[in-house]
């Protein structure tokens, strides 16, 4: 679907819709689809903001209608983009700390970034709700692309970042090419390059993260819908270049998940690169207490390496 399908006037609207995020300056507020989007049903669910119990994370549920928060670059040069996918076990979304936070750093390296805010596979809220989360993903691609004149974004530097569940997301997008549904048209979706923060790989039992694989999935789900969720298996030598970083001592998502990954791409000659830390557990984000913040380090000298310099 063409940004020219849209009525330009709601898109202008929402550019100068300005709003604060969690103490973070989201500069627009733009929806994924006009009107309601595909394969929503009607339903009573509200969208809930909260702090989780655990960590303290503020977290979303209850996405009905898909947005990309934009951040825009320190730069006024045309920059690259890069889209960021909260984690959340497919069942929330840690908005904050991975999410507005990571974009309000990202647009200080010099990137445009844009905080995806997903529909969550609740088949309370949506149809085919395996796939729905692709496809706000590969929408978010796709659109960000279309207004590159716009934003000033260049057009074949448009990256994809995700945080556990949020890097499963982020790796099915850098794999799973085909558009999901008929509204995203026919012509293959494809991010430029990959990030990935302790993510979630694998759909195999022995592997995955349970909870994300269930709330995905379901409870009992075909072989067939293991292996194409299962992105060690989906690579190929058409994978974007990707960062990877995972700590060893992650006890909700075994870094087996990051290593199968890293492997499959060695096989294909992917370019990546695979940082492993010795300490931070999960779920660490842009927490900069945690001994794992060294990530942003080592990311920032990929980017230079491989993004910016492009």
């Amino acid at each position: 679907m063409s940004i020219n399908t849209f009525t330009r006037p709601v898109y202008i609207l929402f550019v100068l819709h300005f709003m604060t995020l969690s103490n973070c300056f989201s500069q627009a507020i733009i929806p994924l689809w006009e009107g309601v989007p595909p394969r929503n049903i009607e339903h009573e669910i509200k969208e809930i903001r909260e702090v989780s119990p655990w960590g303290g994370a503020k977290i979303l549920s209850g996405v009905s209608e898909p947005e990309l928060w934009f951040f825009k670059s320190k730069s006024d040069a045309e920059c690259p983009a890069i889209i960021i996918c909260p984690g959340g076990g497919y069942a929330k979304e840690a908005y904050e700390h991975e999410g507005t936070q990571v974009a309000e750093w990202l647009s200080q390296q010099g990137l445009h970034a844009f905080v995806l805010k997903y529909r969550l596979p609740n088949a309370r809220i949506c149809s085919r709700p395996t796939y729905v989360p692709l496809m706000d993903a590969q929408r978010a691609v796709q659109l960000v692309k279309e207004l590159s004149g716009d934003y000033k974004i260049q057009v074949n530097q448009v990256g994809i970042m995700g945080f556990s569940a949020g890097g499963h997301l982020a790796a099915s997008c850098s794999n799973l090419f085909e558009p999901v549904d008929i509204a995203l048209g026919t012509d293959p979706i494809k991010p430029d390059f990959s990030i990935l923060l302790y993510p979630v790989i694998s759909m195999k039992s022995e592997l995955t993260h349970g909870g994300s694989r269930n709330n995905l999935l379901g409870k009992s789900p075909s072989k067939e819908l293991i292996k194409q969720f299962s992105l060690e298996q989906q690579t190929s030598a058409q994978t974007p270049p990707t960062f990877i970083c995972h700590a060893k001592d992650d006890e909700a998502v075994s870094i087996q998940n990051s290593k199968v990954y890293a492997e499959s791409l060695n096989k294909y000659g992917v370019h990546h690169t695979f940082h492993i830390l010795s300490e931070g557990g999960h779920g660490f984000g842009m927490r900069d207490d945690s001994p794992a913040f060294i990530w942003t380090s080592y990311l920032e000298e990929w980017l230079r390496a491989n993004v910016l310099s492009k």
